[in-house]
């Protein structure tokens, strides 16, 4: 099978080994331009391209995939597997591959189609979520359907852990999904969901929400976006960063009002109260909840 490969988030990666170790090897890589990352912006490869590089796979990083079509078209690609990429695949890319062009999706579709789809998962509160494999056409996320694999989601998930695991079950798969590339199972439209893509600013708590739902968005959002909030100190708004795991408190408090007593940070929620263990205020280290009262004094969080 003559078979392309186009991805660049990490959670691409274990499917890109599968394919190294178990073939179909990839004829080439697609993947983003290398990116400036850190405090010096130092110009940065995917991880996917250092591994196709160091396997011996030929790597193209358009800025624009479209560019590349006639080198893609020159392959000759019987089918091609899209995860992670982060670009819009155009009528020119979609129409290549002679037999199929599939997606691996970190949902279950037709819930959360889009970007954000594994804290979406998390932050609702679901049992479980998987790997959806499909037919990939023009509009996201909304191919017919090969193959659905789920795990469940643990009372202590975060969008860390899950995405890992997430990866490693997604080769499996997407090897199945090869061998059923005729397989077509249309989605329901009336019950999908679209989450987009999350920015840093979406992380701020909402001290009105019950909390439960806060703790859950702690987990939901770690790494990445991570989760902060404006503390009060001084009569200054001083932004801190929040870290799992919390825990939910019967404690009864105004929303964003603080409890320190016996050295515990505790917040007031809309409904019920959260604990928090692990905290970084701004420009310094992470740091113990405790120990960051020792050496701050707030008077409450922003709701």
């Amino acid at each position: 099978m003559r078979l392309i490969f186009i991805a660049t988030g990490d959670i691409a990666l274990p499917s890109f080994r599968h394919l190294l170790e178990n073939g179909p090897r990839p004829l080439a890589l697609v993947t983003q331009p290398d990116k400036p990352t850190g405090r010096h912006q130092k110009l940065t490869p995917p991880a996917i391209k250092v591994e196709a590089l160091a396997a011996g796979v030929p790597v193209y990083q358009p800025e624009k995939i479209g560019d590349i079509t006639s080198d893609l078209a020159a392959l000759r690609p019987e089918v091609i597997v899209v995860m992670a990429y982060g670009q819009i695949l155009r009528k020119n890319i979609l129409t290549l591959a002679s037999e199929a062009i599939i997606n691996l999706h970190a949902s279950l579709l037709p819930k959360y189609r889009g970007a954000a789809c594994i804290q979406a998962a998390i932050d609702a509160g679901d049992q479980e979520t998987g790997i959806t494999v499909m037919h990939v056409v023009r509009q996201l996320d909304a191919g017919d359907m090969i193959v659905k694999r789920s795990i469940p989601i643990s009372p202590d998930e975060t969008g860390g852990t899950l995405h890992d695991r997430l990866a490693d079950l997604a080769p499996l798969a997407m090897a199945e999904a090869l061998e059923n590339l005729t397989t077509r199972d249309p989605q329901d439209e009336s019950a999908s969901t679209y989450i987009s893509k999350l920015e840093r600013d979406d992380g701020k708590i909402d001290w009105t929400q019950d909390a439960t739902a806060i703790e859950r968005r702690i987990r939901a959002y770690d790494p990445w976006p991570g989760t902060f909030t404006l503390a009060v100190e001084g009569g200054q708004s001083k932004r801190l960063k929040i870290f799992p795991p919390v825990s939910v408190s019967s404690e009864e408090l105004a929303a964003g009002e603080i409890s320190t007593a016996g050295g515990q940070l505790v917040v007031g929620c809309g409904k019920g109260a959260v604990r928090l263990e692990t905290v970084q205020p701004d420009g310094g280290r992470r740091m113990s909840a405790s120990d960051y009262l020792r050496g701050r004094k707030p008077t409450g969080f922003e709701s």
